[in-house]
């Protein structure tokens, strides 16, 4: 297995050089060249370029290169546009049978928004300039964030890509995202408009940290519900465009290295526990008969690594052409990475009294890789007629160390003890899309997408000790319960299917339609299943010293035949299970219409028919299913209002559902390490009410101004509480009649001031949401509906996880010395507030996490055309992220670290 997968990587890397090394045939003649800001000599990617009177033309590609073939001997003018420029013509351009003619051309920045100009595709459009002109102009509200952006403000994928826009925070140490103060359930991904399976079996939605920046053209969230979306919808949908080419060929390599400050401060005595590979890839099994003798393979000691990483990355493109007017692209990039990081400080649980249950320091030790492939074919047959294949490989590991030293109740009673806690998790993804868009007619257009996705995850084996230290001899095996000692396995597979088909009619005038009449059909099926089994350790010799170093000088073969431990399961040998099973079929329909010369409406219905069944294995339950159906009916109404040439104002309205996941229903124990979690058959959806309203202004064409206000009611939300058990279990239940989101959103990009004819530049960009969000904990419904007798310490709370007020800064110098030489340099700051961790229970206080501020200094240069230098500094201010325990007799800090700066430069170089 683990050679097929390597294989893989290896096939990506050879596609990209085999391309490379094809030449293509000139029949006739060529025309190429290279597009560029004249103000900035940035590249400007998705130009329209056209020579006048044929049917010559493409667009400018993402290093702004352009390439015409197949033209016949003759002299031309070429045109060439783009939006928030001025067009440009170059007359007399001559052509010759067997020979390449070569164009530079600069662009210079209009005053007005251009409105004649349509962009020809939807995934070239990574720059600025362009992604405003589209949001002005667009009858929908969508925002984007494109590469440009993303390689000023430093980020390297996609998680902290979304956590740079308005009103949207990531969850340090979680690849969970909140969207306008909600969570996982109630935000959707994509990837170039076809959903993503879940790569984790506590979440809803794929980690967005796997997409690097190296495969994304730009990121794009709809906060605003419309016809063409899966109606499980309450916080934003998160679609995710691949880069795709359209050249004469290029290759990039790149090369660098992220230095952690707290990681390289422990190089002499970096510990991991092995299991791990260094490259990500890994195949472990249960161990044969591991209930009748210690046949475990891994060791529970720990090892040094040297906490130096590096990342590398191969990019290549070429284009061909295959008739007069086909042309077909090739596009891939391959990349391998890792980072270590090191973090101490507090780990504590303590009673609504202060006594203490949990009184630990705690140190992480930690190392993440990430292996990308992504492979574009595209075949334009002609302008009206696009087809496009896209596989994506991904595969990521982390392996992390946690040792925690303190007190421990039960187990630690006038003394201390140490707590060990390491494992490696394993996620691999494959993703096949095929995708068209066709022009029947003038009236008429057509697009379709089709995928098959995979996700394979596994936690393949996490170890956990606890010894007790006496003082004067050292440590001993201490125990309180079963679980105190064991090894844990878990594993999950997800399997989806989707298939989107979209038509669209031109009413009236099909070059000035009155209006577009959109009818579709969108389906989704999914099946996950997911097992895990753990290992429990019955210490009967807890007298005799063990070095907390070798641990396997205990537990080992040798030691299990005398009877010095014993090894137990929940369910004997058989792994604990639960499989789930989804179909979603939708059809809906969308009429946008220009009700007066300013007035723009979007009234669109859907209807889906959603089945959810699950079945489980659990010691709560040897074996049972239940099954879930929902007919929703969701109307949407978006109204776009243009004040000006300049100005819009839009409003949304729209019902959309949120769906509990397979685990969420099952009820099955999931413990991390740190907290169980168990799954409730009586859990239903939520219904959500979306309003939203909004102003935008577009001073220029790199300049924005947009405020927004937005609600939410929300009607039986879900939420995670603890349940009165002896094990404290959370489990998931809807917490009360209604919730409620309210907030508004302020956004910002100006261009502060230029000179020396646009050769220095001083921008500036902000983004403010303050959001309130609150809910009404209804303990007798609670009681009726489920078998849980839950004791909340209050009655109404924000939603877990949202932060009233969000804020991202930064300001951005930029310079261009010569012809192909630039430097930018941007200081970027992002702000969250307080925010809810988990709900207090038994009249324990909420768990908060304090409002920390983070600073950021990012500098990208291009020495000359073919290499490129960059220094990136993160977490400059390196604040300490603190969570307390709110009870009414004091907060009490239960969580600190801080994580260190962390260094990166890097340099690329294009061939």
């Amino acid at each position: 297995m683990l050679h097929n997968k390597n294989n893989t990587f290896l096939v990506l890397i050879s596609l990209i050089l085999a391309v490379l090394g094809t030449n293509a045939q000139v029949p006739k003649g060529v025309v190429k060249g290279s597009i560029r800001d004249a103000a900035t000599n940035e590249h400007v990617v998705g130009a329209s370029v056209s020579l006048v009177g044929t049917t010559h033309g493409t667009i400018s590609d993402q290093h702004g290169a352009f390439f015409l073939t197949g033209i016949s001997a003759g002299q031309y003018t070429l045109q060439v546009s783009y939006v928030g420029y001025t067009t440009i013509r170059v007359d007399e351009v001559v052509v010759k049978d067997g020979a390449e003619t070569i164009l530079d051309i600069h662009l210079e920045e209009s005053g007005e928004m251009m409105d004649e100009v349509v962009v020809t595709t939807t995934r070239r459009r990574g720059s600025d300039i362009a992604l405003l002109a589209e949001q002005k102009k667009a009858s929908l509200v969508v925002q984007r964030i494109g590469a440009q952006e993303l390689s000023r403000v430093g980020v390297s994928d996609a998680a902290s890509a979304v956590a740079k826009m308005s009103g949207i925070s990531k969850e340090d140490g979680s690849t969970q995202v909140y969207i306008r103060g909600l969570g996982d359930r109630y935000v959707t991904t994509s990837f170039n408009g076809l959903p993503l399976p879940s790569n984790d079996p506590e979440l809803k939605n794929i980690a967005l940290d796997l997409f690097s920046t190296d495969i994304i053209e730009f990121v794009a969230v709809d906060k605003l519900y419309n016809s063409k979306m899966f109606g499980d919808f309450g916080g934003g949908n998160i679609d995710i465009y691949s880069k795709n080419y359209s050249g004469n060929g290029m290759f990039e390599v790149s090369v660098s290295s992220t230095l952690n400050s707290n990681a390289v401060s422990r190089a002499d005595n970096f510990l991991l526990l092995p299991g791990g590979s260094k490259w990500g890839f890994d195949e472990y099994t249960i161990p044969q008969n591991p209930l009748g003798g210690f046949n475990f393979t891994n060791s529970a000691n720990p090892v040094s690594r040297s906490p130096y990483p590096a990342d590398v990355r191969l990019v290549g493109g070429k284009s061909f052409n295959v008739s007069n007017e086909g042309r077909l692209n090739f596009f891939a990039t391959a990349s391998f990475g890792n980072g270590f990081e090191y973090r101490q400080g507090i780990n504590r649980d303590v009673s609504a009294q202060g006594a203490r249950i949990r009184w630990a320091d705690q140190e992480r030790f930690g190392y993440k890789t990430n292996t990308t492939g992504l492979l574009n074919v595209g075949y334009v047959l002609n302008p009206k007629h696009k087809v496009s294949y896209n596989f994506l490989f991904v595969n990521s590991s982390n392996q992390w160390n946690d040792n925690y030293n303190g007190y421990f109740r039960d187990i630690t009673e006038g003394g201390t003890g140490l707590r060990r806690l390491g494992s490696y998790a394993q996620n691999r993804l494959f993703v096949n899309q095929l995708l068209g868009v066709h022009q029947l007619s003038d009236r008429i257009d057509v697009d379709w997408g089709v995928s098959a996705n995979h996700v394979a995850y596994a936690m393949p084996d996490r170890v956990q000790n606890t010894l007790r230290f006496i003082d004067g001899q050292g440590y001993v095996n201490a125990q309180s319960t079963d679980t105190d000692n064991n090894r844990f396995n878990q594993r999950l597979g997800e399997n989806e299917f989707a298939v989107n088909l979209n038509g669209s009619y031109k009413l009236g005038n099909a070059d000035a339609p009155e209006g577009i009449l959109r009818v579709g059909y969108q389906g989704r099926i999914k099946k996950r299943d997911f097992e895990s089994i753990q290992f429990n350790f019955e210490v009967n010799d807890r007298m005799s010293i063990v070095d907390p170093n070798n641990l396997d000088a205990f537990y080992n073969q040798e030691n299990y035949e005398r009877d010095l431990f014993s090894i137990g399961a929940f369910f004997g040998e058989s792994p604990q299970t639960y499989s789930g099973d989804q179909q979603t079929h939708a059809g809906f329909v969308s009429l946008e219409y220009d009700l007066t010369d300013r007035l723009t409406s979007v009234v669109g219905a859907r209807y889906e028919y959603i089945r959810q069944d699950v079945e489980w294995v659990t010691h709560f339950d040897p074996g049972n299913s239940n099954a879930l159906t929902k007919t929703p009916f969701m109307p949407s109404l978006n109204l776009k209002y243009e004040l000006s040439e300049k100005q819009n104002l839009r409003l949304g309205a729209s019902k959309t559902y949120t769906l509990p996941q397979f685990k969420e229903r099952a009820p099955f124990v999931y413990d991390d390490g740190t907290v169980p979690r168990r799954g409730n058959p009586h859990l239903y959806p939520s219904d959500n009410y979306n309003l939203d309203l909004k102003w935008e202004l577009f001073p220029s064409s790199s300049e924005l101004v947009s405020l927004s206000t937005f609600g939410k009611y929300i009607q039986n939300p879900i939420s995670e509480i603890n349940v009165a058990a002896t094990a404290n279990d959370i489990s998931y239940v809807n917490i009360g009649k209604a919730g409620t989101v309210v907030g508004v959103e302020l956004e910002l990009k100006k261009d502060v001031i230029r000179w020396d004819r646009d050769r220095n530049l001083f921008s500036v960009g902000l983004n403010v949401a303050y959001m309130n969000t609150d809910q009404k904990i209804d303990i007798d419904k609670v009681r009726g509906e489920t078998a849980f007798d839950v004791r909340p310490t209050h009655t109404r709370s924000s939603f877990a996880g949202a932060s009233d007020l969000l804020v991202n800064a930064d300001l951005t110098y930029s310079k261009r010395w010569q012809q192909d030489g630039n430097v930018m340099a941007t200081v970027a700051y992002s702000y969250f507030s307080d925010k809810i961790y988990a709900l207090g229970n038994e009249q324990k206080g909420n768990l908060v996490d304090r409002g920390v501020g983070t600073l950021d200094f990012i500098v990208r240069s291009k020495i000359n055309r073919r290499v490129g230098v960059d220094l990136l500094v993160r977490n400059i201010l390196d604040p300490e992220y603190r969570r307390v325990q709110e009870n009414a007799s004091g907060h009490v800090p239960v969580f600190t670290y801080q994580k260190g700066r962390f260094f990166t430069l890097g340099l690329n170089y294009r061939f």
